[in-house]
């Protein structure tokens, strides 16, 4: 198992010259480290969800989101590019893949990271150690699966601004 290092960030989001290992040291408060989610969605407005693999320490089979913590020395972006392809095998660029919002957590600042595709899942590459299996669902398909506890519940605040920017996304590709 390789052991992650991150960056210690201030809550503006600003290195502070410190790392920590993954799991191996707490926070302070103040402290904070990068973590991303991508939310793939396709023209015809469907999202794509990935189920994580049943061996994960961390929510292991649930449904959630693509993404996960900034590595030391990435930035969000490539972060967020990283994490793409390595969970899903998609490819993407700073003019597909669009930051959406931040949000600051206990110990994290969140990146949130939108990309249009409209990939076929056979054309997927999944991590077989990350990833179980990923499928496309409407936004109301979503919202159920959230209501029912079948999607990670990332709270409320999260999930506003989520369906209020991809509604924004939609509107703008009418």
């Amino acid at each position: 198992m390789i052991i992650e290092k991150w960056d210690i960030l201030d809550e503006n989001g600003l290195p502070t010259g410190k790392t920590t290992l993954r799991g191996r040291n707490f926070l302070k408060n103040g402290e904070y480290h990068l973590v991303v989610h991508i939310w793939v969605f396709s023209s015809d407005g469907k999202i794509l969800i990935q189920r994580r693999s049943d061996n994960k320490p961390l929510m292991p089979g649930e449904w959630a989101a693509t993404g996960g913590a900034a590595v030391s020395g990435e930035n969000s972006y490539t972060a967020a590019n990283r994490e793409l392809f390595e969970e899903l095998g998609i490819c993407s660029n700073s003019k597909t893949l669009k930051k959406a919002f931040r949000i600051k957590r206990r110990n994290s600042l969140l990146d949130v990271w939108f990309l249009e595709s409209n990939v076929p899942i056979e054309k997927l590459k999944l991590q077989k150690t990350e990833v179980a299996e990923a499928k496309w669902v409407t936004v109301n398909e979503l919202k159920t699966m959230i209501e029912d506890g079948i999607f990670h519940n990332y709270g409320k605040e999260y999930f506003n601004k989520v369906f209020e920017k991809i509604e924004e996304s939609r509107k703008a590709l009418i």
